[in-house]
């Protein structure tokens, strides 16, 4: 089974639009599309034919572009069932532990509610691919906007543990303010600054930080890190729950 062939399309100030085509079957997703036209010309420009859109949430900057979409290709548009009436042109719903097949690549559905009540994931196994929309971040993580911290504790908590090679494809290029939020808590992380260092080299060059691995986010990322006592130390929460030491480093983030 091949792997998927995945382009990112930069739209409005920060987010990511994904094209992923599976070269076997010749089907094409788009993720998350905030806008239409960015995503048709690259489509065209690659002559790629659009027969799907994962929708992880129902924010206007990841399904804006779903109605233009769907009118211009006629493809399906999937989404997540616990959120049927803010998705767009939504024809299929999938709940977690539900699969999908993007052709012949397999995606499993996580439920990942936190930064909204009905947000998902799709995990690509077979191309180390997940994308996770506004759920996971590299070096960050949403803002809790309808769920509790302990929904997106429980959300995260399952992802951290996909592979390390697993390439994640988030919705926005937030790495450095991220980074810097990061090293005031923890500045002794030997994989936080290397990884700092790698990402102001690569924005200097003009090039995204976007994906991320998983085991990189697993050493460097505090808000996969609400059960490591170094970090519950840190931020002055030692032998507390990990789901209240991660509310804590959420609340400091919104006030960074």
């Amino acid at each position: 089974m091949a792997a998927l062939d995945i382009h990112q399309i930069p739209v409005l100030k920060d987010n990511f639009i994904y094209l992923a085509r599976e070269p076997d079957s010749g089907c094409v997703a788009v993720i998350d599309p905030a806008e239409a036209g960015p995503v048709l010309d690259k489509a065209k420009a690659l002559g790629w034919r659009i027969t799907h859109i994962l929708n992880t949430h129902h924010h206007p900057d990841h399904v804006g572009g779903n109605i233009e979409i769907k009118e211009a290709t006629g493809c399906a548009i999937v989404g997540p069932a616990a959120d049927p009436d803010r998705i767009p042109g939504m024809d299929v719903q999938v709940n977690d532990g539900d699969t999908y097949d993007l052709g012949q690549a397999r995606a499993q559905v996580f439920f990942v509610p936190g930064h909204t009540r009905g947000h998902i994931a799709y995990w690509f196994k077979d191309s180390a691919a997940l994308f996770c929309g506004d759920t996971l971040f590299s070096i960050g993580c949403g803002r809790l906007f309808e769920g509790t911290p302990r929904q997106m504790w429980t959300s995260l908590s399952r992802l951290r543990v996909l592979p390390p090679e697993t390439r994640i494809y988030c919705a926005h290029e937030y790495t450095e303010s991220n980074i810097r939020f990061a090293v005031s808590l923890d500045p002794d992380n030997a994989a936080l600054r290397k990884r700092e260092a790698e990402v102001k080299a690569l924005r200097a060059a003009g090039k995204y930080s976007v994906p991320s691995l998983m085991g990189d986010e697993r050493a460097a990322n505090p808000f996969l890190r609400a059960d490591d006592p170094v970090l519950a130390a840190a931020v002055g929460m030692a032998g507390k729950d990990p789901a209240d030491v991660f509310a804590e480093v959420r609340r400091r983030k919104d006030v960074f």
